[in-house]
């Protein structure tokens, strides 16, 4: 483990050059503002250039550009990664519509941008995975490894990041179930609610990535991003009732039950509940034992309820 100042580990990324694909999303938008707070110099790749507008008000004039991308293909991905001094990558789907698959996504786009990286010489590669991808037997859990194999291959010393379940303000998990509770009589605890996670705060993988950055010692590397709790699933439910004050009965369904209903759910445009997520809920999400964390980047994990009253209360009353 080494101890570090965060702050002075910022340092010495002023003025650097910083790619980030995937930087308009839940989790690369705040490694963004990490950056920019930094003093990086910000590229961020993008298929719609006016989507990036948002990120300025988090560095000065000129700090942050964005960078046209197609994804489509490798040699759009190198045209965003030429000129760069380091490069992030932040993209992730968690599910499958038309052209966006797993495949594509989480193994085809990382092994373009390690070529890209090794191709131009980029000297630091941050590659944000996901937790239990080693583990899992999903088709999500597989792409990702995959990804992480074929990164390893042509960017060895990339440093690669796996944090579990990622909450804050604008979260796609934390949000969907107090929206749920809002409109529905109860909320399904699949499998019984057994299944462990320890969720981390977005801000904390943000400042994660800047670490790592700032660093050599962190190349060639894996991180466990975990916070403070390990919590069932059902006691994630039970906080997110108590803290926005909602009322809710928690209903016990089997996994075939559960499956089911998900292949009626799986259809839907933006599916609330596909049975590849049914899948990864099969498998405990937990940093494993032995595991570099946040806190051999220098970093003290948030809690949940440091957290989460700052944005649950507008859930508190039912319509």
């Amino acid at each position: 483990m080494f101890v570090s100042s965060l702050p002075n580990l910022k340092n010495t990324l002023k003025g650097r050059i910083v790619t980030v694909l995937g930087g308009t999303g839940f989790i690369g938008a705040r490694v963004v503002a990490e950056l920019l707070g930094a003093g990086a110099r910000v590229r961020v790749a993008t298929r719609h250039t006016e989507s990036v507008y948002f990120l300025r008000q988090f560095g000065e004039v000129g700090q942050v550009v964005a960078i046209p991308c197609s994804y489509r293909n490798q040699q759009d991905i190198e045209k965003a990664v030429a000129g760069s001094e380091m490069v992030v990558n932040c993209i992730g789907i968690l599910y499958e519509k038309g052209k966006s698959n797993f495949s594509h996504i989480h193994t085809d786009l990382p092994v373009w941008i390690a070529a890209a990286c090794a191709k131009y010489g980029v000297s630091r590669f941050v590659h944000i995975s996901a937790l239990s991808v080693d583990r899992a037997k999903s088709e999500y859990a597989i792409s990702k490894m995959s990804g992480e194999s074929g990164v390893n291959q042509l960017y060895p010393a990339v440093t690669i990041l796996r944090p579990s379940v990622v909450f804050g303000p604008n979260d796609s998990f934390i949000n969907k179930f107090a929206s749920m509770a809002r409109i529905l009589p109860f909320l399904p605890l699949f499998g019984g609610g057994k299944s462990k996670f320890q969720p981390v705060y977005v801000e904390d993988v943000a400042r994660a990535v800047v670490a790592a950055l700032a660093t050599s010692r962190t190349t060639g590397q894996i991180y466990e991003l975990g916070g403070p709790d390990i919590l069932t699933f059902k006691q994630i439910y039970q906080k997110i009732l108590s803290t926005s004050g909602q009322h809710c009965y928690l209903l016990p369904v089997p996994w075939w039950i559960a499956r089911i209903k998900a292949a009626f759910l799986g259809l839907l445009p933006k599916p609330p509940l596909t049975n590849d997520q049914l899948t990864s809920l099969q498998t405990d999400n937990v940093v494993s034992e032995g595991a570099l964390t946040l806190g051999d980047l220098g970093i003290t994990s948030t809690s949940m309820d440091a957290i989460l009253p700052s944005y649950l209360g507008r859930y508190q009353y039912k319509k």
